[in-house]
């Protein structure tokens, strides 16, 4: 493996959820594949999880760790290609990606939506700019479109804690005042799709999400309905994606606090278990009472963030 930004890359789920189980019983037994090689984590956005989960997968395998801000401390990177650099600008990454290269043995990114420009999201610039030219094996920290490290970390959880052998897992949009990016929703769907689960996705009309990611999934426009019998129940909030209405991608286009998650539509499901990605707007996203019940997984989930970065660099590894 090479890259790691679907599903897919990973093959087989069944074997890569064993490995993560292998490696959570022992996340050093691995730490003489990356003796003497370097992780280099890039971040062009803020993260918390994201950034402290890979730093502690990386030691885990004995790698040695550089983080870049790139908008602290770094020159502003251009990323458009054709653009005459007479701004504030100083370096592009077509150059920048093969120098930074030169310093590590694999790549992580974490690269935004711009959520102005659907093209340009979709093509996932920046991201793809890193796998043609820097030589080195790259995976996704997030991009602009997809979150495969916080999905993979998602089924984790929902392997460790089901209760029957297809639970029903619904992915439910909830309010938010800001516009936010489609990566967790569409990576979510993208790997329950590809998961021994029975996937049901809920919103508001106008939030479909994008077909290569949400595929043949059942959509259902009636929360309530959706929640009905649910085993697993995993909130978030998403920006239009602009598969329906173009001309609003990126857009807020409904605050609707009806479909905020509360304790009486979890109480239509079969005691279903809350998740969430995290950071949560409390009592705009969920209510208080719904993500500090038992049922809520939202910090085993948060803490399996280490396991599938580990598992993700270990196969980058052994590529090498």
């Amino acid at each position: 493996m090479r890259t790691f930004l679907h599903a897919s890359d990973l093959g087989q789920l069944d074997l890569a959820l064993q490995e993560a189980a292998e490696i959570k019983k022992d996340r050093y037994a691995f730490e003489h594949l990356g003796k003497h090689k370097t992780a280099l984590l890039i971040f062009f956005n803020n993260s918390l999880r994201t950034r402290l989960s890979t730093q502690k997968a990386a030691r885990n395998l004995g790698l040695d760790v550089v983080v870049l801000d790139v908008n602290q401390g770094a020159w502003k990177l251009e990323t458009e290609r054709g653009v005459i650099m007479d701004g504030d600008k100083s370096e592009h990454l077509l150059e920048a990606s093969p120098v930074m290269a030169q310093y590590c043995d694999l790549i992580g990114v974490r690269s935004f939506a711009g959520l102005t420009d659907r093209a340009a999201d979709y093509s996932e610039n920046v991201l793809t700019q890193f796998i043609l030219h820097s030589g080195r094996p790259v995976f996704s920290m997030e991009s602009a479109t997809a979150h495969p490290l916080q999905a993979f970390a998602d089924l984790i959880t929902i392997e460790e804690h089901k209760r029957q052998a297809r639970p029903k897992v619904v992915l439910t949009w909830a309010p938010h005042p800001r516009a936010l990016p489609q990566a967790v929703p569409n990576s979510f769907a993208e790997w329950m799709r590809a998961a021994d689960v029975d996937l049901v996705v809920t919103h508001p009309e106008g939030y479909a999400l994008d077909p290569p990611f949400v595929g043949d999934a059942r959509v259902e426009y009636d929360q309530r309905k959706a929640f009905e019998n649910a085993d697993f129940i995993y909130a978030k909030n998403w920006s239009c994606p602009g598969v329906t209405r173009p001309e609003d991608y990126g857009k807020v286009i409904s605050k609707d606090a009806d479909w905020t998650v509360d304790s009486e539509k979890m109480s239509l499901t079969n005691d279903a278990a809350f998740m969430h990605c995290l950071p949560v707007r409390r009592n705009v996203i969920v209510t208080d009472d719904v993500i500090e019940s038992p049922r809520s997984l939202v910090i085993p989930e948060a803490a399996n963030r280490e396991i599938s970065a580990t598992v993700v660099m270990k196969r980058l590894l052994e590529s090498l």
